[in-house]
């Protein structure tokens, strides 16, 4: 029966992004650029299928015409993020490719492209694989930086896209350090395969080729087109890793990758492959092609790092001879390897897993920790972006929305507050001090700092399973327990003008923070706020909260405009921040603020009922 349901929701979710395109084809994005191309039997591969080295050609040439349409200028190949190959093309199948700007920041811009495969006589349509590639504008004839304009999202799927461009730029920015700081912290475990006697020595598996660039291989700005490059990349790695496993590889992943300099027309570029890691039905091979001229050093050009797998007549995963690295170097490559292969599953698990799945609470790690933050920030940004939200309750300009998903319910509280932007993030960022304007929040300490940005709390608050208004069970049932959460805080400021501040909320658990005795182990899954700038030197701020229909009956009385729970704790929080618009808070005011709003009769239980229904849902 469950299965059954999942199918259901996933032709739905299908159906609703099937929608969603038809309504963006109406609102034309002036950078957007299409390419189709039939697949000849000269784009394959022995097998009759699409050459991955051909589909990166034509994926750059797409990706480089959409940044050109919004630069108005040369522009570069500078990085591309990891591409995972869904499925493979073969003759006589069409590729439809669609590129456009996502975000452009000061010199660089963000291209989202998407692949798709066309089947001309079945007319069946399916997806091939997503990428980001980052381009750069060429400097001008006197070296001056050509800075783009803004773009501006017009639909929510843009809205989505332009505000989380941000956070994959922070991720780009950090892969290399997080691969480093896992090998030099010992995270990786030494090579052990030299003690096997059938692992293949890696020495075995090194592929040297020289390629001349000719001027069918340089592109419009008679640099060498990156898109060549690239294909010539995966001729190395694919001789490399059939030298491993005696069979026809399949390329399935290409990491996230840089180029690191220009070639011309007349270089000759060398290009290194060997295979650095065999795990139980992957490789991953090692890619590095350096340039040079008759005279001169050679300049490295690109590193790649690509996973390939052999499959069985069925199509399933073979199961793949060990390898022996070299010494020094090779067990470097080796270990760095095993380092990229956690990292994907991290991105794999945390990043790409649905919002429904779970358990929410993914176990924290200091090495998973930049993509914990990243899903934990793009989730609010996504859930800010949605374009559905309904007003269900006003008063006093401080409105309630509802938005419904499926089997997910979300709530939005917002109203502008007399306090800056600015000042407004720094005092609702310091999550410890909630207690001063939130009385249902009984203690919030905090565990770990892990950056200037990310912060680990442990929270506690009354269960929701106590009885009270509306709540679906009786007073007597679970009298004197407590609910407590671990949650990870992630802070954001703004990275471009419009851009609110953001602070998002997600559970996490701790081996040093198991659920005790006493205490119901909530959590939450997205929450957060939103502050923005807005006229006269306010700010609009919005809470967000992501939860189940189980939460329902605690604000059912607000969405029907019985009560005004919402009002009075967005009330609370106002005062609070107008109080502390221009100080600090202390200790002595924290005190002093907390006692005022106990006798206050606006602040009785019923008030913070809303925040605390929303971050207390036990899922």
């Amino acid at each position: 029966m469950s299965s059954r349901v999942s199918a259901d929701l996933e032709k739905q979710e299908e159906e609703e992004e099937e929608e969603e395109e038809e309504k963006e084809e109406e609102s034309v994005n002036p950078t957007v650029v299409k390419m189709s191309q039939i697949v000849m039997p000269c784009h394959c591969n022995h097998r009759q299928e699409l050459s991955v080295g051909q589909l990166l050609k034509w994926i750059d040439s797409a990706a480089c015409l959409s940044a050109e349409r919004h630069a108005v200028c040369p522009c570069v190949t500078a990085s591309m993020d990891d591409i995972h190959f869904e499925h493979t093309i073969s003759v006589g199948q069409v590729v439809n490719i669609k590129a456009k700007v996502n975000r452009a920041f000061n010199t660089s811009m963000e291209v989202g492209i998407q692949v798709s495969c066309e089947d001309l006589f079945s007319d069946r349509h399916w997806r091939v694989c997503h990428a980001y590639a980052t381009f750069v504008t060429q400097r001008t004839n006197t070296g001056k930086k050509v800075t783009l304009k803004p773009i501006v999202p017009h639909t929510q799927k843009e809205q989505v896209e332009y505000s989380v461009a941000a956070e994959r730029r922070r991720v780009r920015m950090v892969h290399d350090d997080i691969i480093k700081d896992l090998v030099s912290h010992g995270s990786i475990q030494q090579a052990d395969n030299l003690a096997v006697d059938n692992a293949v020595a890696a020495e075995k598996t090194k592929v040297e080729s020289v390629e001349l660039v000719l001027p069918p291989h340089a592109n419009h700005q008679v640099n060498t087109f990156g898109g060549q490059i690239m294909a010539w990349m995966v001729n190395v790695a694919t001789i490399a890793a059939s030298r491993l496993c005696q069979a026809h590889p399949t390329l399935r992943t290409i990491d996230m990758f840089t180029f690191r300099g220009p070639s011309q027309v007349g270089d000759r570029l060398l290009l290194r492959a060997i295979v650095n890691n065999a795990f139980k039905n992957s490789i991953e091979v090692g890619v590095r092609a350096e340039a040079y001229q008759e005279e001169g050093p050679n300049r490295h050009i690109n590193s790649a790092f690509m996973i390939f797998e052999v499959l069985d007549k069925h199509g399933k995963p073979c199961t793949l001879p060990r390898i022996r690295p070299e010494p020094l170097e090779g067990e470097r490559r080796f270990q760095e390897a095993t380092a990229r292969k956690k990292i994907r599953l991290d991105r794999k698990y945390i990043i790409s897993r649905k919002q429904g799945e779970v358990p929410l609470s993914v176990p924290w790690d200091p090495r998973n920790q930049v993509y914990l933050s990243y899903n934990n920030v793009s989730a609010l940004k996504m859930l800010a972006a949605k374009n559905n939200w309904r007003l269900s309750s006003e008063k006093d300009e401080v409105r309630l929305y509802t938005l419904e998903q499926k089997s997910m319910l979300s709530f939005r509280v917002e109203a502008e507050v007399d306090v800056p932007a600015h000042r407004a993030f720094c005092l609702l960022a310091e999550l410890s001090n909630r207690p001063c304007w939130d009385t249902h929040y009984q203690k919030c300490e905090l565990i770990h700092r892990v950056d200037d940005d990310d912060f680990l709390y442990r929270v506690v608050t009354p269960s929701v399973r106590q009885g009270g208004v509306g709540s679906p069970t009786s007073a007597g049932q679970g009298e004197g327990i407590l609910q407590d959460f671990i949650l990870l805080a992630s802070q954001r400021k703004p990275c471009g003008s419009g851009d609110p501040y953001i602070i998002a909320l997600r559970s996490v658990s701790l081996p040093t923070h198991p659920p005790t005795e006493g205490y119901n182990r909530g959590e939450v899954l997205c929450a957060g706020f939103t502050i923005l700038e807005a006229k006269n030197n306010m700010s609009l701020i919005s809470y967000y909260n992501q939860a189940s229909p189980e939460v329902l009956p605690y604000i059912s009385t607000d969405i029907a405009g019985l009560s005004s729970s919402f009002y009075h704790t967005f009330c609370s929080c106002s005062q609070y921040l107008t109080r502390n618009r221009l100080q600090s808070v202390s200790k002595e005011q924290t005190s002093q603020y907390q006692a005022t709003n106990t006798d206050s009769p606006t602040c009785d239980t019923e008030t913070d009922s809303l925040f605390v229904a929303l971050d207390s849902t036990q899922l």
